[in-house]
């Protein structure tokens, strides 16, 4: 697989994988990208990748292309009605997951990409379903 894509600076990438609903991505992606928090990327290169195959990516990667996270548009945010984004350690602990809602979405990437907080944290709030509601 080829390196991520780079998100804006003090941005977040959000990475579609799941092609099934070209509305549900379209809304999802307007509701991130108002604050300019997101780089919103639909490429099919990625439909269907596995977190797992992510994480190999990125460690496979140049320094200077590396990510120390992702958000993905699973199929599972695009089906869902809260549009849970699937949150991505690709630094830390490689691999671990937390959902997030779009509500909580900028919050979430303003503190990452600014290394205000760090993944763990949020990880470790996230409710018994997995999912980041808020302190």
């Amino acid at each position: 697989m080829a390196p991520l894509p780079q998100p804006d600076i003090d941005s977040s990438l959000v990475l579609r994988t799941d092609f099934g609903d070209d509305s549900a991505w379209e809304g999802l992606a307007a509701a991130v990208e108002g604050d300019g928090g997101a780089t919103c990327v639909s490429d099919r290169a990625y439909a269907g990748v596995s977190v797992q195959a992510l994480v190999e990516a990125d460690a496979a990667a140049d320094d200077e292309e590396a990510l120390t996270y992702v958000f993905l548009a699973d199929s599972t945010a695009m089906a869902d009605d809260e549009q849970r984004l699937l949150a991505v350690d690709l630094y830390e602990e490689p691999g671990r997951t937390f959902r997030v809602p779009p509500r909580w979405f900028a919050s979430v990437s303003a503190n990452l990409a600014l290394a205000n907080m760090d993944f763990a944290e949020y990880a470790d709030a996230a409710d018994e379903s997995g999912t980041f509601r808020g302190f």
